[in-house]
């Protein structure tokens, strides 16, 4: 689409003069004074934008090393001493040494700069109320990812300065039912503010009321709601109808290429981390997630390797599930008839990737043969990612790829309204339709109608788990619904292709580097970082860190 981005080609020689202006070199320092006053830096609008479009900058992309996506049950890491693999995956990180969210807190920081300066600033009144809204659709969005991953943590809306403020810079943590009421409470305040369409990237209504929806979504699991308070299932659904009405967003056609630069922000794109090829805000990850060895040669890293779990949960081209004995499927054969999102997310033992077939059988001197040692650096599962991996940017060395990150899209809040609306009343017409309309997309029939609400809720997971592949949602779903205590305890699955005779035999076994423990008491919540607990003595560790 031609689209003006917030990162257009104009703007990216001003962008990094604004970063080395204006970023911060730690949570508690003050701006820099003689780089630039604060008289220049909020004098004009333009000026101001550069500020808000580094904070933009700053809302994380996919991760390439090691995604999240790794520390669900949907891949593994191909690349050996990860931390998704090796600390992770066995439950033995610390306080010292997790993966955290925290550093978000410096984004939060930067928020609360724009906000009080462009408040107090003598700028046009209609620029403030949309660029206000926008850097507070920001700041909700990194709380919610602390909130999600963290739990209940400070709420801080004004601009520390520890030589200013002293040991007032030091802030409890509020609890887990405050932040999200201040993320979702947030959201409804700027709604109104923000505008139907907007700049490539920026903010606008629907990405405020799907953020909201998500969080109330992520609230009415199992995680934060013991007691199954149909009410809190009613509130997500309610907000994610809002956007539905908002008949701004539709299904991209085709799902092989949604994820491509050449569709940034298309019709179904919600929200999207903006991307540039040949500068520092390359989209580098097709290469470093993407197939190994092709043509002889290593081309990408193979940090994304599908397990056999996820795999298992694509069905038939029928619409059937590979568990239902009238679908057709033969274990013995099992990559023949499966449905289209299959075939153009995940590469298999005898698919074509760049001219090549891929060969992940054992015995025949694959450089790509499964490895179920952890040890070589072929793929842990006997399969490579496919989805949103462009033909163009498959090199690890490729830095020229311009593909937006898309965070929110319409496809996930049809499902998240089907999910919540069925928890909330049971199957309905509109839980149908909703789920019928991505089914199409795929060329798969209708659900049959009829469902009891276990039956439609199973086939409501297992349609999020397919269609939301890969793009680090798995694992949020894992913890909201109470589920990673099931699905994350024990070992994760590749598939083994030997020569048995004369006949190639498929057997499922566990993967390398896919052995999992998740404690039920603890790892629902990641720990604060041991060093924000040493610079600030008010905050409590979550429970069983210690």
């Amino acid at each position: 689409m031609n689209n003006q981005s917030i990162i257009s080609q104009r703007t990216v020689l001003l962008f990094f003069i604004a970063c080395m202006l204006f970023s911060c070199k730690a949570y508690l320092d003050v701006m820099p004074k003689d780089q630039v006053s604060d008289g220049t830096l909020w004098s004009s609008s333009a000026n101001a934008d550069l500020f808000l479009n580094n904070i933009y900058a700053a809302v994380p992309t996919l991760e390439t090393g090691d995604p999240w996506e790794n520390f669900s049950d949907n891949s593994i890491n191909g690349q050996a001493g990860r931390v998704s693999t090796n600390i992770y995956g066995p439950s033995i990180y610390t306080p010292s040494n997790a993966p955290s969210k925290w550093g978000h807190f410096t984004n939060i920081r930067k928020c609360n700069l724009f906000i009080k300066k462009v408040t107090d600033a003598d700028l046009p009144a209609d620029w403030k109320k949309l660029r206000l809204a926008e850097a507070r659709f920001l700041r909700a969005y990194f709380y919610s990812l602390l909130w999600t991953y963290h739990g209940g943590v400070p709420i801080i809306t004004d601009v520390l300065n520890q030589n200013e403020q002293g040991d007032e810079v030091f802030r409890a943590r509020n609890t887990s039912a405050e932040t999200f009421t201040f993320i979702t409470d947030e959201c409804s305040a700027i709604e109104a503010d923000l505008p139907a369409t907007a700049e490539s990237g920026r903010a606008t209504k629907g990405a405020a009321l799907t953020l909201k929806g998500s969080c109330e979504l992520f609230n009415a699991g199992a995680l934060n709601n013991a007691e199954n308070d149909k009410a809190k299932w009613a509130l997500a659904a309610t907000t994610f109808k809002k956007v539905i009405d908002l008949k701004r967003y539709s299904l991209f056609p085709d799902y092989n290429t949604l994820f491509f630069e050449e569709n940034n922000n298309n019709v179904e794109v919600i929200f999207s981390k903006q991307h540039m090829g040949g500068t520092s805000l390359a989209n580098l990850r097709d290469g470093q997630i993407g197939p190994r060895f092709v043509n002889g040669a290593l081309t990408g890293w193979g940090h994304v390797d599908p397990t056999q779990d996820l795999v298992d949960e694509y069905a038939m081209d029928n619409g059937l599930p590979i568990s239902d004995p009238a679908s057709g499927y033969d274990p013995q054969n099992p990559y023949v008839n499966r449905e289209k999102r299959f075939y153009q997310s995940i590469v298999y033992d005898g698919s074509e990737w760049l001219g090549d077939i891929m060969i992940m059988k054992q015995g025949v001197g694959s450089l790509n043969a499964t490895d179920l040692s952890n040890s070589s650096v072929s793929t842990r599962t006997g399969y490579y990612i496919r989805k949103g991996i462009n033909p163009k940017y498959a090199s690890a060395q490729n830095n020229q790829n311009s593909a937006n990150i898309i965070i929110f899209r319409y496809a996930e809040v049809l499902l998240s309204y089907a999910e919540a609306q069925n928890e909330a009343t049971g199957p309905d017409g509109s839980i149908y339709d909703a789920i019928n309309d991505i089914r199409k997309r795929s060329d798969l029939p209708d659900l049959p109608t009829g469902l009891t609400q276990a039956q439609l809720r199973k086939a409501i997971y297992r349609e999020r788990r397919v269609e939301l592949a890969f793009e680090e949602k798995r694992l949020p779903d894992l913890l909201r619904l109470k589920l990673a205590e099931v699905n994350l305890n024990g070992p994760l699955h590749a598939i083994e292709i030997d020569l048995v005779g004369n006949k190639w035999v498929y057997k499922v076994v566990p993967a390398g580097g896919g052995m999992r423990t998740f404690f039920a008491n603890k790892n629902y919540f990641l720990p604060i970082p041991q060093s924000a607990i040493d610079k600030n003595p008010k905050l409590v560790q979550n429970p069983n860190y210690n």
